[in-house]
């Protein structure tokens, strides 16, 4: 028997990686003579470069950068081969580096995020994947495009600074001096959301809060990335605001797409460079899962991608979650099954505590399941 375990991760609790070892380790309790692959899943945020560094042979660069406060910062990118390279925004300028009592958009910055991009083009990397889920920024990637070589000016022509509240001052952009090495790279962005720039649906009023943001600073900085867009617009005529993604990681989307990035799922991105589908072509079970799971599950969520898959290669996909939310009936169109880990009513705190353990006797339950068929 073949099982590929490709969950995602329990936010909170177990990475993808955690979580996968734990439902292998439960299965080979039951059926110790089965072949089992480990392929954790990521779709664009924090976690990225873990799956990478356990899936595909690869090569860990290490660079100091700015971090999301703009402190100094050591972070790291992979190297899949000579010309390829995959960095994790969240690694880097991601909401956890930042200390609750400290979220503020005002004070963020993605500069580190065009300081590792620039490290990678120097290192002769020519295709990269830049997952940019998990943000702590809100600056339309002001501070990448800088490090990239954009200039922003003020009313008084003077340079702006890199961090959110600079991007309020901006009133002019000049692109002349973007690194030449860009025009030579494809840039494969990563993401899960659709979201425009700007507007009720935009970075700003969606994102915003969870940031740190205010609801005066939502409207500003709603206001400030509208005016910032058209103005970046204007020097590549081209419409670009209202992209699907635009708005993805407080506008990185929109950044990226202004250098001519292209944004893809990032489940389906990384499920490709993992060589997911290679993994299950014979593979009698397929187990994924996630910290909850709802009918969101099946709109760009790996769990999803995942399932997706495994419909294509007629292979049964079991789906074992942290809990089952809104609309989980709708999980069965693609799903063979569908678990929660939960014993029973138990307190979220609970079950953060003690998600390794539930998940365990789960996996296992459904292993003994398996082999009375």
């Amino acid at each position: 028997m073949k099982v590929v375990f490709a969950p995602d991760s329990y936010k909170g609790s177990l990475s993808s990686i955690q979580v996968a070892e734990v439902m292998k380790k439960a299965w080979h309790a039951v059926i110790p003579d089965s072949e089992t692959i480990m392929k954790p899943m990521a779709d664009g945020g924090e976690g990225t470069l873990e799956v990478f560094s356990t899936s595909v042979s690869h090569e860990k660069v290490y660079l100091s950068c700015k971090g999301p406060l703009g402190e100094n910062h050591e972070s790291w990118y992979v190297k899949l081969d000579d010309q390829r390279a995959v960095i994790e925004g969240a690694a880097i300028a991601g909401l956890p580096l930042v200390p609750t009592e400290e979220r503020n958009p005002d004070h963020t910055t993605s500069y580190g995020i065009g300081q590792a991009i620039t490290h990678a083009l120097n290192e002769g990397c020519t295709n990269l994947i830049v997952a940019i889920g998990g943000s702590s920024t809100n600056d339309g990637g002001l501070g990448m495009l800088q490090a990239l070589g954009m200039k922003t000016y003020d009313e008084n022509g003077q340079e702006t600074g890199m961090y959110g509240k600079d991007l309020h001052a901006v009133k002019r952009v000049d692109f002349s001096e973007l690194d030449p090495l860009l025009k030579d790279v494809t840039i494969r962005v990563a993401s899960d959301v659709d979201n425009p720039l700007t507007g009720p649906q935009g970075a700003s009023h969606i994102y915003g809060p969870q940031k740190g943001a205010t609801e005066q600073q939502v409207n500003a900085y709603d206001h400030a990335l509208d005016h910032y867009g058209k103005l970046i617009e204007e020097v590549f005529d081209k419409n670009i605001m209202n992209t699907p993604g635009a708005g993805a990681a407080g506008g990185l989307g929109f950044a990226f797409l202004t250098i001519g990035a292209q944004l893809e799922s990032g489940a389906q991105l990384i499920g490709e460079a993992i060589q997911l589908k290679k993994a299950i072509h014979d593979a009698d079970y397929i187990i994924t899962g996630e910290g909850q799971s709802d009918d969101q599950t099946l709109f760009g969520k790996a769990p999803g991608y995942v399932a997706e898959l495994a419909k294509e290669n007629h292979t049964p996909v079991l789906l074992i979650s942290g809990s089952l939310g809104a609309n989980y009936g709708a999980l069965n169109e693609i799903f063979t099954s569908c678990f929660s880990i939960a014993p029973g009513p138990s307190s979220l705190e609970d079950c953060l505590k003690n998600a390794e353990e539930y998940l365990f006797e789960t996996t296992r339950q459904i292993a003994r399941l398996i082999t009375q068929q």
